[in-house]
């Protein structure tokens, strides 16, 4: 008789370096910006009025983009790992949890960007025999990352049968 999973938000919360790393992510996208509208309010000046607008909303969005979306997605990504099942919730504004039964693991791999790097986290992705594809744990400390996919990979090739 198999197991019956239960049901219930993961207990890990990731990495707090994470919240620098999506900093850095959302400033990456801001910025650009940002620069962008004020060298137009300086430079264009038949649509100066308009670009000073752009310029308030961007600030003022972006700003808070900045603080309170790094946070909000700590608060919210969490993980854990069963003998029977992969858990992770995540998002911000578009929350998703999932759980992903190990007998459904085809692939467990670890990604590291340079930004990731730089912060020393890594994502691990967990690619399932699923239509809705695969389950991604961000910002987990690299080591801890290497470590769960050397334990999810050992996991799933003791379970018998084929993830298809």
């Amino acid at each position: 008789m198999e197991s019956e999973l239960r049901l219930r938000p993961p207990r890990h919360a990731v990495d707090p370096r994470a919240v620098r790393w999506w900093t850095a992510q959302a400033l990456a996208l801001v910025v650009p910006l940002v620069v962008a509208l004020t060298v137009g309010v300086a430079l264009l000046d038949g649509m100066r009025e308009l670009l000073v607008v752009a310029l308030a909303v961007a600030v003022v969005v972006g700003g808070a983009y900045v603080v309170v979306m790094p946070r909000w997605r700590y608060r919210v990504h969490r993980w854990e790992t069963t003998p029977e099942a992969v858990y992770a919730s995540s998002g911000w504004l578009l929350q998703e949890w999932r759980v992903a039964p190990l007998s459904r693991v085809q692939t467990v791999d670890t990604l590291r960007g340079p930004l990731q790097q730089l912060f020393g986290l890594a994502s691990v992705t967990i690619t399932t025999a699923s239509a809705k594809g695969e389950v991604a744990i961000d910002g987990l400390d690299h080591a801890l990352a290497q470590e769960l996919v050397q334990q999810l990979t050992a996991t799933t090739q003791a379970i018998p049968g084929d993830a298809t």
